[in-house]
């Protein structure tokens, strides 16, 4: 099952962006495994948005607290949801 999870970060750029590279690392490696649907950061600062695939709400949240953003404090609070795609416009799918 799909969780979306709303997350809101710290607003210290420099500690956000020193813990990027392991961050996308990350996601990179969940993606592999079959565990990340689809991830990105709100264009505010606010935060992100990423979308696991899991069994549970809890198994969801192990994976935002395994983040090194997490790790770093770079996550403050987030929100996790059951979510179920219905539609999907590939057409505005980014290309790889």
């Amino acid at each position: 099952m799909k969780y979306a999870a709303m997350i809101e970060y710290s607003q210290d750029k420099e500690k956000v962006e020193a813990a990027r590279p392991a961050h996308r690392a990350y996601l990179a490696s969940l993606i592999e495994k079959g565990q990340l649907f689809a991830s990105g950061p709100f264009t505010d600062g606010y935060g992100a948005l990423i979308i696991y695939e899991a069994e549970s709400p809890e198994a969801a949240e192990s994976l935002i607290k395994a983040d090194p953003f997490h790790a770093a404090g770079v996550f403050l609070r987030w929100t996790v949801r059951p979510w179920k795609m219905v539609f999907f416009n590939s057409n505005l799918a980014p290309k790889a």
